[in-house]
């Protein structure tokens, strides 16, 4: 079993809340993790049971009431046991009651009429992180906010490093053999998710037309955001191809990075960009592996980004700080892949670079968000394919990839 570094979150938050809820995407190891850290006695239920989800479905506050502690596993597939497990905790509200997964966003789904709030702590889990699969957590965003660039003492670079980001992190995946078996998980998943798991969070008229969106949003991860060019193969409108992508989103499929805003800079774009939230699902998507790779690597860039966005949320997750994430774009051409900002406002850049050279025009985005952002500015990074961490300027680095696990 892998480690996880949240664990310590779900534990300091069973300490003194009433309800947990661990939400992610499926099969990241959401109901691995709550087996292990469920005290002792604490009722197990999962709604992926028929038997249990009609009993859930038919009375949810009958199903609630007189349970003492209990997990429950796939809580979106009956949202309305929310308002009943509000109901028991309002009358006991011992901490550590409730400990819930759920692989969708419950506070984006319109029959969630109460979001628990006061009452629940809310923690994502995504697939694996390359430092858990190493078994070293990672403090890299805690450290660049110090001014500090963690050292890579194993870096991954060229060929290791594309294997790395093709395989993902999804624990079933990683644990085949082959590129072929691994991204045969993959398609199945994705299928599972368009068959089952939207219709557990969503009614919608076009179902058959979510496989094809599903397949072009992959093309388009990393991109910015055009709705209507998305859904004009699919005959969709503007609005339902926003609705729609928005359900993949909700499943923790795709992730929407916003613009970064600054009064004093009029030139911005402001448009959002689309990543997806694991790059093995993506490469499966985009039928990637090494070879096509090795023979067109046209592809590699906007992989290796989705890969690096998804590692920065997986530390977010772990870390003690919170953490906001945006792009920057300008009408020059000027951009900076991922920008992160902590509760105190700080702000750090990530540009990410699939070469093993790093240029000064690599440092333009950055140079202009550090002058817009002025003493908030922290630090800028180049991510590139390479061993060695050199700085490049005040409080600007290239830092090899690896520094995000070192």
């Amino acid at each position: 079993m892998y480690p996880r570094w949240i664990e310590q979150r779900i534990r300091d938050n069973l300490s003194d809340t009433r309800v947990v809820l661990l939400s992610g995407p499926r099969q990241a190891g959401k109901t691995t993790l709550v087996k292990k850290v469920a005290e002792a006695g604490a009722r197990y239920f999962t709604l992926d049971d028929a038997n249990t989800l009609a009993a859930a479905k038919n009375d949810p506050t009958g199903f609630v009431r007189g349970l003492d502690r209990a997990t429950i596993d796939e809580i979106q597939r009956v949202p309305e046991l929310i308002l009943a497990i509000k109901q028991s905790v309002d009358d006991d509200g011992r901490p550590g009651r409730f400990l819930l997964t759920g692989s969708a966003n419950l506070l984006t789904l319109p029959r969630v009429a109460d979001s628990l709030a006061g009452r629940m702590a809310i923690i994502d889990l995504l697939p694996l992180a390359v430092s858990e699969v190493q078994g070293r957590q990672s403090r890299f965003l805690d450290e660049v906010f110090h001014g500090r660039i963690p050292q890579s003492k194993n870096s991954l670079i060229g060929d290791d490093l594309m294997e790395t980001v093709l395989a993902g992190g999804y624990p079933e995946a990683l644990a085949r053999k082959g590129w072929s078996r691994r991204q045969a998980w993959c398609s199945d998943y994705a299928r599972a998710v368009v068959e089952r798991d939207v219709r557990d969070i969503a009614q919608i008229e076009k179902l058959k037309q979510m496989p094809r969106l599903l397949q072009i949003l992959a093309h388009h991860s990393g991109q910015l955001v055009n709705f209507s060019k998305l859904g004009a193969p699919l005959s969709l409108s503007h609005v339902t191809t926003h609705k729609y992508a928005g359900i993949f989103e909700q499943l923790y499929v795709t992730r929407i990075l916003p613009p970064w805003s600054h009064n004093e800079l009029s030139r911005l774009i402001k448009t959002p960009k689309l990543h997806f939230l694991d790059a093995g699902l993506l490469a499966s998507l985009r039928e990637l592996n090494p070879e096509v790779l090795a023979a067109d690597r046209g592809a590699y860039g906007a992989l290796l980004e989705t890969f690096v966005f998804s590692e920065v949320l997986k530390a977010a997750s772990w870390s003690e700080q919170h953490f906001t994430f945006s792009h920057y774009r300008d009408k020059d051409q000027n951009e900076v892949d991922i920008i992160v900002e902590n509760q105190a406002r700080k702000i750090v850049g990530l540009e990410v670079k699939a070469s093993a050279t790093v240029t000064s025009s690599d440092f333009s985005g950055l140079r202009k968000m550090a002058e817009a952002a002025g003493k908030r500015f922290v630090a800028g990074v180049v991510l590139y394919d390479g061993d060695a961490t050199i700085p490049w300027g005040p409080n600007l680095w290239a830092a090899p990839i690896s520094s995000l696990w070192a």
